[in-house]
Order: structure tokens, then C-alpha cells, then sequence
């Protein structure tokens, strides 16, 4: 948006941030969102608050009555999409921004967001998704989200790629657009930014990445929380390709074809002894692209990530294959979508 000193040339518009328990981030998350370039007096800000129970809702009660754009609204099932939704439909504002709590924003990110949906009048608008990690575990964990040996070539994890792309994190939209898309589906625990705009697409609207929209993602701290993050990314991916009776990208089924092959090959070894040796082949494959995956990462970032590298890239793969196999039993079997290891988050 090229700079102005007449307030009356920013178009209006409403930040929605889904909220729960985040006592812990919510004050730095303020500052980030107090410290945006664009005129407050142009903006409202909608917090949906799912029923947090750790003193984050009294600490958003303080801000709120310390700022008059900024508002709560309730979120009782506790999830993002309905969440979202909420605020949405509190939403006064024509050109609606999502933010996070978990994200750190450039001051601009506003004012970017709002000059490239204006600019391209794409369906979707947002930038790739920068990384910021503290420890060693950490920063390695960050190193693989950037290769596309981990994530298949999604464009949303490099810096360098503008344009048209399937999906990106977080999105600014106009509001009457997610009204007659159907908003963000309620189903989707996890995948529900991929499912919305998958129908955007789906509907003949660009998706837009612009590398000038500035955030910085945190991603997991741990092994554990990567495995069960990816896990429910695959469990839910296939609910997504259910409904839409096709995958967005063939990259999707790649990691459960994957571990499929190498559980089908492992049961039926005993039976068949030229088996074993094609696991065995089939698994030193594997390995050798671990290998080669983490030379490349370790090469663009530091070499001090060499040795654990190829753990957190096979997390990456099997457990999203995992947990995509575990969404195709659930479908076969008829279960419930719905259970504690697939909804609840790991922060």
C-alpha cells in the first residue's frame, strides 16, 4: 500500500486471532499487534477466546479495557474453526487479516496484507512462513521445515516464492468471500486453512503468496510434539481429500504410501524371502536420501545439525504417513474422527 499521511486511504479492516491458554504468549502477541503500522483507528481487533482457564482471559479483559479496538468474543468449542468463524461474523470490516498468538509480525504485516489483496484481488493473500527457534533441537527442527525434502515442495515454507500457490498460512480475505465460500469448515480440528482454500481454489480464486508479508513461525520445541503435529496433519489430510473426493496435491500421498509399503513388506517378509531383501533395499533408499537430505539442509543452515537431522526428517515422513493410514482405517471402519489424540494440539 503506498504510504499516506489521509487516514481516509486505509480501507478498514478486522484482525481475527483464535485464543486459548496462551498466558504465556498473549502479552508479547499484544505488542507485536500494539506496534502495526497501520492507523489503529482503522482497525478492530476480535479475540475468540476458547473458554481459556489458565488467567489468559482475565489478562485479555485488561487489555481490553485498556484499548477500545480491541474486543473478546466467546469460543465455547474451544477450537480454531469455530473460533474463527465467531469472529468473522463479529466482523464489521470488509478486508479481514488472521493472525496468531503463536507468531511474531513484522510492522508492516497488516499494511502488506491489505496492499496485496487490494493489488491482486486474489482470494487469499498472505506470506510464507519464516521460522524462529531458540535451542539446538529447536533450530534443527526449523532447518528441516525449510527443505523441500520434508515438506514436498509446499511453497509456503521458502521465503523466494511469490505468486499464485495451493495455500498459506494464517490469510487475508474479504469478508462477503469467506461468506460465500462457507467460512472455515467446523470439522477440521487441524488442516482447516488448507480445507478453506482448497474450495477458494476449487471456486476459481488465487491463492497469493507475497514474501514482502513478514512473520516469523515458531515451530515445535520437541521430537515428540513434531511427531504428534505431523501425525494429526496426515490423520486430517484425508478427511480433506474425502470431502473434496481429490488431493490437493499428489505430495499429500506420498509419506502414507510410503509407510504403507514398508508395513506391507514387513508382514509379508516371512512368507516370501525375496521380500525381505526388497525391504531391505527399499529401507537403505530411505536412508540414503536421509543422508543426502541432511548434507543439503545442513549446508544452507549449519553443520552443527548434521547428526540429527535425519531423525527429524523420517518424523517428518512417517509420522505424517502414519497418521494419514490411521484417517484411512478410521473412513474404512466407520469410527469417529473425533478423539483426544487426534484433536488435541501440541504446543
Amino acid at each position: 500500500m503506498a504510504s499516506t499521511n489521509d487516514i481516509d486511504e486505509f480501507p478498514a479492516v478486522s484482525i481475527i486471532i483464535p485464543c486459548r491458554n496462551e498466558k504465556k504468549h498473549v502479552h508479547s502477541f499484544i505488542q507485536s499487534l500494539l506496534s502495526q503500522d497501520y492507523p489503529s483507528d482503522r482497525i478492530e481487533v476480535i479475540i475468540a477466546d476458547g473458554m481459556s482457564d489458565d488467567g489468559t482471559r482475565e489478562i485479555l479483559n485488561e487489555i481490553c479495557a485498556t484499548y477500545d479496538h480491541i474486543r473478546v468474543v466467546e469460543n465455547p468449542k474451544k477450537i480454531v474453526p469455530t473460533g474463527l468463524n465467531n469472529a468473522i461474523l463479529e466482523a464489521k470490516n470488509d478486508i479481514i487479516v488472521r493472525m496468531d498468538v503463536h507468531s511474531e509480525y513484522a510492522k508492516d504485516y497488516v499494511s502488506k496484507c491489505v496492499e496485496t489483496l487490494v493489488e491482486t484481488d486474489a482470494g487469499n493473500v498472505g506470506g510464507p512462513a519464516r521460522t524462529k527457534a531458540l535451542t539446538f533441537l529447536h533450530k534443527a527442527i526449523a532447518a528441516a521445515y525449510h527443505s523441500s525434502f520434508a515438506v514436498g515442495g509446499a511453497a509456503s515454507h521458502f521465503e523466494d516464492i511469490e505468486g499464485p500457490v495451493d495455500s498459506v498460512w494464517y490469510g487475508c480475505w474479504r469478508k462477503e468471500t469467506l461468506i460465500k465460500i462457507g467460512m472455515f469448515d467446523e470439522e477440521f480440528v487441524r488442516n482447516q486453512d488448507d480445507e478453506l482454500n482448497f474450495r477458494l481454489q476449487k471456486a476459481g480464486l488465487t491463492i497469493w503468496q507475497n514474501p514482502a508479508i513478514r512473520f516469523w513461525y515458531f515451530p515445535r520445541d520437541s521430537l515428540g510434539k513434531l511427531f504428534k503435529q505431523y501425525y494429526q496433519y496426515g490423520y486430517w489430510k484425508v478427511r480433506v481429500i474425502l470431502k473434496h473426493r481429490r488431493p490437493a496435491s499428489l505430495r499429500h500421498l506420498v509419506p502414507g504410501a510410503f509407510v504403507f509399503t514398508c508395513f506391507l513388506l514387513s508382514v509379508l517378509t516371512p512368507f516370501v524371502l525375496i521380500l525381505r531383501w526388497i525391504l531391505f533395499g527399499f529401507l537403505a533408499l530411505y536412508a540414503l536420501f536421509l543422508l543426502v537430505g541432511s548434507i543439503v539442509t545442513s549446508s544452507k543452515s549449519s553443520w552443527l545439525y548434521f547428526p540429527i537431522l535425519p531423525i527429524v526428517f523420517a518424523i517428518y515422513h512417517m509420522a505424517y504417513g502414519m497418521g494419514f493410514l490411521h484417517g484411512l482405517f478410521v473412513q474404512a471402519v466407520g469410527l469417529s474422527w473425533h478423539t483426544r489424540s487426534t484433536t488435541s494440539l501440541s504446543r
